[in-house]
């Protein structure tokens, strides 16, 4: 049944991704020159509602999908982290158009050139893992 729920919520994720156009290239293209609030606005409405999910779950007391006690812990606030993982997320988004959300929707689109970057995406992650020890955190 979970497996069912989430595989609902990810068709909902897609088509509000593929409707708002957020995976299109275009607009992407045209926030990165600042010429269209568009991205900027569905950002923003991510943050919110994140913030208003966090919200909930915190006041709520919402389980994790194993059924243990969710939370979150404060993280450090170092320079070097939000600015060298910014910079590697940012170059990667304007290098690829587009960031993880959309890159599966894409892929669900047909689009399979997008496996290349969903691959190399992976290969990232798991290079960041190897290396995590000897970055500054």
């Amino acid at each position: 049944m979970r497996t069912a729920f989430y595989l609902f919520i990810g068709i909902v994720f897609g088509i509000v991704m593929t409707k708002s156009e957020a995976v299109s290239w275009f607009r992407i293209q045209e926030m990165f020159r600042f010429e269209s609030f568009h991205m900027y606005g569905i950002i923003g409405t991510a943050v919110v509602v994140g913030a208003i999910g966090v919200g909930l779950a915190k006041r709520l007391n919402w389980k994790t999908v194993d059924g243990h006690q969710w939370s979150l812990k404060a993280k450090d606030f170092t320079v070097p982290r939000y600015l060298f993982g910014g910079t590697i997320f940012g170059l990667g988004w304007a290098l690829t158009g587009a960031c993880p959300g959309p890159m599966f929707t894409l892929l669900g689109h047909g689009i399979w050139a997008i496996g290349v970057v969903i691959l190399a995406s992976v290969f990232g992650t798991y290079v960041y893992g190897l290396v995590r020890s000897r970055l500054p955190h």
